[in-house]
């Protein structure tokens, strides 16, 4: 199946993050806790700990950090306790926009959460309404260059739904979350290493956005971004 070109959003992206490395290991903390707390302490029994884990070892976080925080998560060590809360609205051009945060504080975080769309000319949406232009998967995408054939024929083996060549020739392998580890592991065991993988919210169609648009939408998506509380943003604008 062929798809869109989305590399240059890719390394975009990438590069915003590597920029706000900061943030990484608070958002990689409350994410073993909430997975911790909900599914218990014992990876080969919770597959969202074990990502989490795997998330928080490719960000060099140290070992200790990551028992401690489990040990919080189920109890065996005082700490905060944090929910889920996924807000859905509209960017500019009506682009689509989750938000999903982590939160010890419900009021503080729609308020901060409204007022970044506010700002640059987004709106709050009620649940529901724009998440069903995503696609909750397993999402696993490969540089151009890599071997087409190898990558269709390893995941389409292991439990994969679907491979897409994009037009500059990354790959995108798509999984059912509860098949993703089994396929990533498949093709990293042959070698195949991707640039991205994680389980995500997959827009399913794109809006264009260029010029003064893409600026306001750039910046609507990094004050979301910015905010404490926030652990992942899905849009589908291609900017």
């Amino acid at each position: 199946m062929a798809g869109h070109s989305k590399w240059a959003n890719i390394q975009h992206r990438k590069g915003r993050q590597d920029e706000k490395r900061g943030k990484v290991w608070t958002r990689i903390i409350r994410e073993i806790m909430v997975a911790a707390r909900q599914g218990g302490g014992d990876v080969n029994a919770n597959p969202r700990l074990r990502l989490a884990i795997d998330k928080a070892k490719a960000a060099n976080m140290p070992a200790d950090n990551i028992k401690r925080n489990v040990d919080k998560a189920t109890g065996n060590l005082e700490g905060v306790v944090y929910e889920e809360i996924r807000y859905e609205g509209y960017g500019i051009g009506g682009a689509a926009i989750i938000v999903d945060t982590m939160t010890d504080n419900r009021v503080r975080t729609v308020a901060e959460v409204r007022h970044a769309f506010s700002k640059y000319g987004g709106n709050m949406g009620t649940e529901g309404s724009v998440a069903f232009q995503f696609k909750h998967c397993g999402q696993l995408i490969f540089a151009p260059g890599t071997n087409e054939d190898q990558v269709m024929e390893l995941a389409l083996e292991a439990g994969a739904e679907d491979v897409i060549a994009d037009e500059d020739g990354a790959i995108e392998v798509l999984t059912a979350p509860a098949d993703f580890e089994a396929v990533k592991n498949a093709l990293q065991a042959a070698g195949l290493t991707p640039e991205v993988a994680e389980v995500t919210m997959r827009a399913e169609n794109t809006i264009e956005l260029t010029g003064d648009d893409a600026a306001r939408m750039q910046k609507l998506l990094d004050m979301i971004e910015d905010l404490d509380d926030v652990q992942d943003v899905f849009h589908n604008a291609a900017l």
